[in-house]
């Protein structure tokens, strides 16, 4: 049987990274369940196996029925009658054989019926589900509403629906509406008090909602009459078995067809706050959001890992001139370059997911106790970049996996067009990541302040101090050409940095997306190196990456140094007359 766990060594080996242990030590909290749960770990190498064993028997369902199912589900697609929504036949089972193998609920504490796994297990099943079917991992991914629910809402609301989640109770945020798109501020839905029912009632419209028919909503919603911002916005819960929620239609998509993206229409729908009120959009969408930008990534490296290995599978089989085509250097040279994108990403995807679990972890802890000194200087640290990472990780994992399924489609030719392969399906699919929950352009919105205060740089110059801290000297010299190259790279950066110092708002926000691109690019190059020098497999890929750093940040540097303010302004007027 297939596994798309034991399949890739480069997953395993992310459970053995050093931070891991830190990790487990706080996500188990001295391993107190330990007696009290048949299944809770009695130590850290004890979790870890868990988690191995766990991850295994997850990749082997991907394979063999997810990734079976993935076609018939494209095909076919999820279908909306009488306002309520019916998964393809595929997802059905999917979901059945998943709740059946205890799937859902990972992240969440055992007393809830979940496995209390960390983030890292949690986003690397994740990548492991869009490897084999992306739409599906839409559906199994917003279980990571629960992590919200458990975070912010009262012990009520906790003990009322998070138990639902390891049975495989579906669940959705709905955010957007037809006038409120990224611009969340902007929600009307609204929430009013009902003194009869002792519940709030949502009325109103709710317009690309993944998942839109799920058991368990998150609700954004206007709670305080006569605001307009997002100071009156307040978060909700709404459980669809209280009825006042219609389906009104599902959206015929590009792709991730699998996945029901609905508009809904909220009458005097019934619903619980979570956490306080004005706080919705300020507080605990933006923590959900983040959450689901982290598995965003995760979609985005999987479906880069699928189209590689399609890519990979086509290349060798397929004869023309006589010659294997992988043996012509365009295509072994897209290739390449593929699987260093795709390690790239999957590098930054797990460090992020680290820095996620230790600050969760800690805030989690603090609810209970007072933190240490250096428990809070950890908080800090690693909060920080995570909200750094986070913008980069979205951006760059889903450019590099809409441009990995179009060189996958390049290197089967015209094939690559036909519905009978899987990379035209993978291709549709990959458009949407770049896009939802945030598009690049927001998330370069999120991360230039990181740029201009030189948070990066530090971040950036603290990789390459790790770099030199905890290799060998014999390991540290057969990579001292790579590391001068970044390390001049790096003063690039910081010399256009200081070219930016003091310049207008305008020429900032115009050379945004290139000092973004700077940034992320050596972030990225010293990520893959630091796995690299861990494992040798990847030292070609962190090579190749790193070369196309210090050409891609060059060009970049030009650009920044040549387009003034006065070219910006002439820009600006061709689109204003």
């Amino acid at each position: 049987m297939a596994n798309f766990y034991t399949d890739n060594p480069d997953l395993k080996f992310q459970l053995s990274h050093p931070l891991m242990d830190r990790i487990v030590d706080l996500r188990e909290d001295g391993f107190k369940d330990y007696g009290v749960y048949d299944y809770a770990p009695e130590n850290t190498a004890d979790a870890l196996d868990s988690y191995d064993k766990v991850m295994e028997v997850f990749g082997e369902i991907c394979a063999d029925v997810l990734d079976a199912n993935a076609a018939e589900v494209d095909a076919i697609g999820a279908k909306c009658e009488n306002g309520k929504v019916t998964y393809a036949p595929g997802t059905v089972e999917n979901q059945k054989v998943l709740i059946d193998a205890g799937m859902y609920g990972m992240s969440l504490p055992r007393q809830y019926g979940g496995l209390n796994f960390s983030i890292v297990p949690y986003i690397m099943a994740a990548e492991l589900t869009a490897r084999a079917d992306a739409s599906f991992s839409n559906i199994w991914g917003l279980q990571d509403c629960a992590e919200t629910i458990n975070e912010f809402a009262s012990h009520e609301i906790r003990d009322e629906f998070l138990p639902r989640i390891p049975k495989g109770a579906t669940c959705s945020m709905d955010l957007t509406e037809p006038d409120a798109g990224s611009d969340l501020q902007s929600v009307t839905l609204r929430a009013d008090w009902s003194e009869d029912k002792q519940m709030w009632l949502l009325n109103g419209v709710k317009r690309f909602i993944t998942n839109g028919n799920a058991d368990i909503k998150l609700v954004l919603a206007r709670s305080e009459e006569g605001t307009k911002d997002g100071r009156g916005l307040s978060y909700f819960v709404h459980d669809r078995a209280w009825g006042g929620v219609s389906v009104r239609r599902i959206e015929n998509k590009l792709g991730i067809k699998g996945s029901p993206t609905c508009e809904l229409a909220f009458k005097d729908a019934p619903a619980k706050i979570v956490g306080e009120r004005k706080l919705g959009l300020i507080k605990y969408v933006m923590s959900l959001m983040n959450g689901a930008r982290l598995g965003i990534g995760a979609q985005s490296v999987g479906i880069s890992e699928a189209a590689y290995r399609a890519a990979l599978k086509y290349a060798n089989e397929r004869e023309q001139f006589g010659h294997k085509i992988i043996e012509f250097a365009p295509v072994y040279q897209m290739l390449s370059n593929m699987k260093a994108r795709l390690q790239a990403s999957r590098a930054v995807l797990y460090e992020t997911g680290r820095y996620v679990d230790i600050y969760k972890s800690l805030a989690a802890k603090m609810e209970h106790v007072k933190l240490s000194p250096e428990e809070k200087a950890e908080y800090k640290q690693y909060s920080k970049k995570a909200d750094m990472l986070t913008p980069i990780l979205k951006m760059f994992s889903s450019e590099y996996c809409n441009r990995d399924t179009y060189d996958a489609i390049q290197i089967h030719g015209g094939s690559g067009y036909m519905i009978e392969y899987p990379v035209e399906r993978l291709y549709r699919d990959a458009r949407i990541t770049s896009i939802y929950e945030g598009t690049s352009q927001l998330q370069v919105i999120a991360a230039i302040r990181y740029v201009t205060t030189g948070a990066y740089l530090s971040l950036i110059k603290e990789y390459d101090e790790r770099l030199c801290s905890t290799v060998s000297e014999d390991t540290l010299e057969s990579i001292s050409n790579i590391r001068e190259q970044l390390v001049k790279c790096t003063e690039q950066f910081s010399q256009v940095l200081e070219f930016c110092n003091g310049k207008e708002k305008e020429f900032i926000d115009y050379h945004s997306r290139s000092l973004v691109e700077m940034a992320g690019n050596l972030v990225l190059s010293y990520l893959l190196l630091l796995e690299a020098v861990r494992n040798g497999d990847m030292m070609l890929s962190a090579k190749l990456y790193s070369t196309q750093t210090v050409a891609e940040n060059a060009r970049h540097a030009a650009l920044i140094t040549t387009i003034d303010l006065e070219r910006i302004n002439e820009i600006k007027l061709s689109y204003n007359k």
